[in-house]
């Protein structure tokens, strides 16, 4: 996957996860599969980054995506047994992701 379609995919999911997340407090019964198709996104976006070309610390900042990745997933499927988990699984990931940004930036 090139990386101008990771970026459109990371974008469009990202908004299906804030959607599907801030409409589920309505109790919308579609709004778990929007977050589940945007962490799914997220998570894809993560796992095809080209891993051999990065050094040490880019990969473990890539891993802990992919690990913020699952924690949305895992937050997708607490909100379709109607469990109240899946906020703290979604800020662990979410606070997981801020942090990687701003190394990344750093890094960079």
């Amino acid at each position: 996957m090139n990386s101008k379609t990771r970026t459109l995919l990371f974008i469009i999911s990202g908004i299906c996860v804030l959607f599907g997340a801030g409409i589920y407090l309505t109790q919308w019964s579609y709004a778990p599969y929007f977050v589940a198709i945007g962490s799914a996104g997220v998570t894809i976006c993560y796992l095809t980054v080209p891993y051999h070309s990065l050094n040490y610390r880019m990969r473990r900042l890539n891993r802990i995506n992919v690990l913020a990745g699952i924690a949305m997933i895992v937050a997708s499927a607490f909100m379709f047994k109607q469990r109240m988990e899946w906020v703290a699984c979604l800020l662990v990931a979410a606070l997981l992701q801020l942090y990687t940004s701003f190394v990344i930036k750093e890094k960079e």
